[in-house]
């Protein structure tokens, strides 16, 4: 089981950027597809962006193309998630997420392995 552990939250101005980090340890990413998720109060966690193995596949949520990137660093075992043009609907806890070895990219919570504690995200108007 990989461990993770986020990093990079805070609270930001609309229009601003922040970028998360997401570090593994226990087992090297390299093996798993990732993703990280947000929830907000009274809404359902759902994945903004998954990013395969390799890094060569990506998905990201309609809400947040153009303005969000994942990407990783397998080298350092280290996930991220690079998030501009911050709106305060953007606002939710934000959790790094391993998918089961073999998957593309996650889609769906049922597909996460192994969830970080979340890191809180506020984006304010």
């Amino acid at each position: 089981q990989v461990q993770l552990v986020e990093s990079g939250g805070g609270l930001v101005q609309a229009g601003g950027s922040l970028r998360l980090s997401c570090a593994a340890s226990g087992r090297s990413l390299s093996w798993y597809p990732m993703a990280w998720f947000r929830q907000a109060p009274g809404k359902e966690r759902e994945s903004v962006a998954s990013i395969n193995s390799n890094g060569a596949n990506t998905y990201y949520v309609d809400s947040v193309k153009g303005r969000f990137t994942i990407s990783r660093d397998n080298a350092k075992n280290t996930l991220y998630l690079q998030m501009s043009s911050l709106k305060p609907e953007d606002t939710a806890i934000y959790y790094c997420a391993a998918g089961r070895p073999g998957l593309i990219v996650i889609r769906t919570a049922d597909l996460v392995g192994s969830w970080g504690q979340g890191t809180q995200v506020t984006v304010s108007s």
